[in-house]
């Protein structure tokens, strides 16, 4: 799918962070980046939905930018076979933002806020970090139709996992968001999303949970 829409949200968006340089050369990095072929679910698609979750959330922000800056990198690094892939979104996001001009609060700020997207349980009071998280987690709120596409496509990527291995760990996914104190943080992502996902989370993890159930 083309992405000239990114890139040229991305150089809009480090113009007005302040950067001295082209923004284009890392940008095209980036988007590679989110264009591997072990994607199907974290691909350029989902990160241009999380952007545009952001935006429509961004009066909530305390920073609107910084939590762009953090929705590009939250998952820039994808590796479905290890582990650690925020930790080291972050650390590219810091040596990335660094090595661009931006300065080491806002820098920092990123690094906090992709972090975050570990837990998907920001602080009460974290503006930024509860737009991001609403944003990243918006996916689950979408039609049953949406939501099986969106499952699929993490079955997909752990293709490589033996059903029952990833039925169960899928399922302590699952029953973590289900279990967090509420799914979604702003108002607005908790007005529009809410109901939806908590049926679609049940609907898949008793899928998950009848071994004559596909996934």
């Amino acid at each position: 799918m083309p992405t000239e829409d990114l890139l040229a949200a991305w150089t809009a968006l480090l113009h007005r962070c302040g950067t001295a340089d082209d923004p284009a050369p890392y940008g095209r990095e980036l988007l590679r980046r989110w264009s591997e072929p072990q994607r199907r679910y974290h691909t350029a698609d989902h990160l241009r939905a999380v952007l545009g979750h952001v935006d429509a959330l961004a009066g909530h922000a305390a920073d609107p930018d910084t939590v762009r800056l953090a929705a590009w990198f939250h998952d820039a690094v994808y590796r479905p076979d290890r582990t650690e892939n925020e930790e080291r979104s972050a650390a590219l996001a810091v040596r990335a933002l660094t090595a661009a001009g931006l300065p080491a609060g806002r820098v920092a700020e990123v690094e906090r806020l992709v972090l975050l997207t570990v837990t998907h349980d920001p602080a009460p009071g974290d503006r930024d970090g509860e737009v991001l998280c609403d944003a990243d987690l918006a996916v689950l709120g979408g039609t049953p139709e949406a939501y099986a596409g969106y499952a699929a496509a993490v079955r997909e990527e752990y293709g490589f996992v033996p059903e029952p291995a990833f039925r169960t760990g899928r399922a302590a996914v699952l029953s973590g968001l289900l279990a967090l104190p509420a799914l979604y943080r702003t108002p607005a992502a908790r007005e529009r999303f809410t109901e939806a996902a908590r049926t679609n989370l049940t609907v898949e993890l008793d899928g998950l949970q009848d071994p004559s159930a596909t996934v």
